[in-house]
């Protein structure tokens, strides 16, 4: 049989499709055209939804930040269960400790370490550990140490998801100049630094889109008022008010007081921007046949501006309080970092690296500047988020 007769031959034609070495010849010359219409075709039948969520699936970075900024907000509330150590408890025998190694699947455990033992350096009179390679010891998995929290706010228990070996230590990423194990408090500390953003966002674009609807909505005097609120505030410095805004916040308060005001001074400087970019938008669309059918119709205008105007203005508000929340992030770490943001006890990355404001300790000890890598992590992969949405929520581009 010819290539011809295969290619008109129904059963020769499924015999190839089977054959994966069968090179099946088509009988009509192939057009690129008619795939390039297909595809423009499904585009056109698929909802907005659908081209959203493909052209965000094509953006592999921004796919890959989302889940990783996904799994971090769903483990916070069991932080307490995956930190081997409580974020306070300290060890006098483990002051400045280095991280600790770990090795897999080894002497029939799933993992070990080995104790660290200290020396006095009498030359610079640091404490000096050394591993002792000698006597391995097997980390514990779904195991009980530790002080009692309760999971959830449901139950009390002291599970952890794994636990430091009999007799011994377990600081994957040493501990501080208060023996508190650094991996601990780094977990712990994601709980404010990365909850304090969205509090911030809420209260940002609770002013900037009120505020910037109605002076784009009602314009003169409304508008005038507004813009120059925003002129005034965009002319201050930001890190000295940020500064001196904490700086006002009383030496007495609680941490739980001192964050909820942190939080609500970061949104007050936020808003700004946003509010300018909601009111250029509600000028373009309070011109539009739509808004102009509801206004002569009766409709109130918090009806118009919520239910007509608002919904056609939320992919840019959505992308906005993507890359918003990592500035807020940013403040706060800035503020806390400076000792005038969060306080101890209260456990963020900011406050973790007060401590690292030594250069001479961080010479000594480098990895106090381990609060830096989530910081950065988170940064980037908000960016990164934010960008993807900004252009999947505009598929006809």
């Amino acid at each position: 049989m010819t290539r011809a007769d295969k290619a008109t031959d129904p059963d020769a034609a499924r015999e190839a499709m089977l054959d994966p070495d069968a090179h099946y010849v088509s009988a009509e010359p192939y057009d690129p055209a008619a795939d390039v219409q297909a595809l423009e075709r499904s585009d056109l039948d698929a909802s907005t939804a659908a081209l959203i969520w493909r052209r965000f699936m094509r953006r592999r970075l921004a796919v890959i930040s989302g889940i990783y900024l996904l799994a971090i907000y769903l483990a916070l509330p069991f932080v307490d269960f995956l930190a081997p150590y409580d974020p306070a408890q300290r060890n006098p025998d483990a002051i400045f400790a280095p991280p600790q190694a770990v090795e897999f699947f080894k002497d029939g455990h799933l993992a070990v370490t080995y104790p660290m033992r200290s020396e006095i350096d009498m030359n610079t009179f640091q404490p000096v550990f050394t591993p002792d390679l000698d006597d391995p010891r097997p980390v514990r998995f779904l195991a009980r140490c530790g002080p009692v929290y309760t999971l959830l706010g449901l139950v009390e228990t002291n599970m952890r998801l794994f636990c430091p070996p009999e007799g011994a230590d377990l600081h994957l990423l040493g501990a501080d100049r208060l023996g508190r194990d650094i991996h601990s408090r780094i977990m712990h500390g994601a709980r404010l630094s990365l909850t304090v953003g969205l509090i911030g966002v809420v209260i940002s674009f609770a002013i900037g889109m009120t505020l910037g609807g109605l002076a784009g909505y009602f314009g003169g005097w409304t508008d005038a008022a507004v813009q120059r609120s925003i002129e005034i505030i965009r002319s201050l410095p930001e890190l000295p008010i940020w500064l001196a805004l904490s700086a006002a916040i009383p030496a007495n308060w609680g941490p739980v007081s001192v964050f909820f005001m942190i939080s609500v001074i970061l949104g007050l400087l936020d808003w700004p921007g946003l509010a300018r970019a909601v009111r250029s938008k509600f000028l373009s669309l309070r011109e539009e046949d739509y808004v102009r059918a509801a206004e002569l119709m009766g409709a109130p205008t918090r009806r118009i501006i919520m239910s007509h105007m608002m919904p056609n203005f939320m992919s840019h508000l959505v992308a906005s309080a993507t890359l918003s929340i990592p500035s807020m992030i940013l403040g706060e770490t800035a503020l806390s970092l400076l000792g005038l943001g969060l306080r101890p006890p209260a456990v963020s990355w900011g406050l973790m690296l007060n401590d690292a404001l030594d250069l001479t300790a961080v010479e000594i000890y480098p990895w106090l500047l381990a609060p830096m890598v989530p910081v950065m992590m988170v940064v980037l992969a908000f960016n990164f988020l934010g960008d993807g949405l900004r252009d999947a929520l505009d598929p006809y581009s």
